[in-house]
């Protein structure tokens, strides 16, 4: 037999410190060589459960002692392979770190560990009227959300990860502990240091504590629904209503081809038409106001009456069916794998941009959608491809590269909030151009032999 490797004597070292919270079994790295994307598996050596910050950072010290890579792992709802262990090496389940340590309610702020849930976040702030505001869909943690830049359906009004963390914990390449703010909502000391973590997908460190805003719930919620006849209708009342300054707490478009998946999916009755999901939030009367003031910019684009729902059981269903759009795509084309991609311009181009690409979906061999948060600019497309057919791969792939460069064109991103992890690397070139050698300098500046998430954000 050979020596061992260096992979091999982390192990080593990780199970003489960790013991049964460390696993080798093939089941277990194999949840964490994948993520909820399209991508190729890659299986980590081993999987270690930390309990604690310090846990994190001795997991961090025995494997930069040995050289291998680190990859953090949340809910493993990411879609552009952030998870992924290209390498090999460690992943580092936060999943046991699970713990609400703090509740302000007179300063509205909350300390989590970041395996914490944001459905377990929202249940407890209920109970005492509050509630966390950033709504990605999928029940990811608040680690993972920070870590990835995490938005939704609530940016418009509520503004996303970069807008709701405070301050974080963060554990170094090195093991070093470092703490990036306070609980105070403004500051001038120094960097910032919170930003620079949030979206950095876990290549500059490893994400263990959050502290975020959260906010009362409001006195009143109404939900309603509204068919157009075209896209671009229903994109062109959300982005009057932006302009005009109304408070649209959540404005989200389904295409017709989502809402049949949406109605076969959830027995809803819904027409099979453009269709905008919107929410209001406020007092009874200032609801009131806002929904009329849409409803009649909606009047003008030829949509129809609204649909109304103001119980949380009709607007759970309602945002349920929603939030489900993802699984109802897969159910169109049974099989399939799910290829999602998003895209964000400003609003001004948004039904330009939406027209160009569905008129490029058009010419595709397989199904898609568009699902969009479209009062903030940001669209999804889902691709339902045939997983093994490389072709069909090929096809989806150059047709992201197509919406990427048409979203740069139009002075969008690439990514409104899936990010980078080694999906898009390119097209950050293409879209950061020089600002891209500054983000590899900050990379070698915190991790010197690259051993955090490697291959994710950068091309090798």
């Amino acid at each position: 037999m050979g020596a061992p490797t260096s992979a091999e004597r982390a192990i080593e070292g990780l199970r003489g410190r960790f013991g049964d919270a460390l696993t080798t079994s093939e089941s277990d790295r194999a949840i964490h060589g994948r993520d909820e994307g399209s991508w190729p598996t890659h299986l980590p050596d081993a999987v270690v459960y930390p309990s604690s910050t310090e846990e994190v950072a001795e997991a961090v010290q025995i494997c930069a002692e040995h050289r291998v890579p680190i990859v953090a792992f949340g809910a493993g709802t990411s879609l552009e392979g952030h998870v992924i262990a290209t390498r090999g090496g460690i992943s580092i389940d936060l999943s046991r770190m699970n713990a609400i340590l703090e509740i302000n309610v007179d300063d509205l702020d909350a300390r989590v560990q970041a395996g914490v849930h944001r459905m377990a976040l929202n249940e407890q702030l209920g109970r005492m009227g509050l509630f966390f505001s950033v709504d990605p869909g999928a029940d990811a943690t608040l680690g993972g959300m920070a870590a990835t830049g995490a938005a939704g359906t609530t940016t418009v009004r509520y503004g996303s990860m970069r807008d709701n963390v405070l301050a974080l914990r963060v554990v170094l390449a090195d093991g070093t502990v470092i703490d990036t703010g306070t609980r105070a909502r403004k500051s001038a000391a120094g960097y910032d240091l919170t930003r620079l973590f949030i979206g950095s997908e876990g290549t500059l460190g490893i994400i263990t504590e959050l502290t975020v805003r959260v906010y009362g719930i409001p006195e009143h919620i109404a939900a309603a629904v509204c068919s157009f006849p075209t896209v671009g209708d229903a994109v062109a009342t959300a982005i009057e209503a932006v302009q005009l300054g109304i408070p649209v707490a959540r404005c989200e478009l389904l295409d017709a081809v989502g809402m049949r998946a949406v109605n076969e999916h959830a027995g809803m009755d819904e027409a099979e038409a453009p269709t905008l999901f919107l929410e209001f939030h406020g007092t009874e009367g200032s609801v009131s106001e806002d929904a009329r003031a849409v409803g009649a910019i909606a009047g003008a684009h030829d949509g129809s009456a609204f649909r109304w729902a103001t119980t949380q059981e009709e607007r759970s269903r309602l945002w349920s069916a929603r939030h489900n759009a993802w699984f109802a795509g897969l159910a169109m084309r049974p099989g399939c794998r799910s290829l999602a991609t998003d895209a964000a311009v400003p609003v001004s181009r948004l039904a330009e941009c939406i027209d160009q690409t569905q008129a490029d979906m058009n010419a595709l061999p397989f199904p898609a959608l568009v699902i969009g948060h479209v009062a903030d600019g940001n669209f999804h497309v889902q691709l339902l491809i045939d997983g093994e057919n490389d072709g069909e791969m090929a096809v989806a792939r150059a047709f992201t590269a197509r919406l990427s460069a048409r979203a740069h064109a139009m002075g969008g991103t690439c990514t409104g909030e899936h990010g980078i992890g080694f999906g898009k690397r390119e097209a950050l070139v293409a879209e950061a151009g020089p600002a891209v050698e500054v983000m590899r300098a900050l990379k070698r500046a915190l991790d010197p032999e690259g051993l955090l998430n490697p291959d994710k954000i950068f091309l090798a």
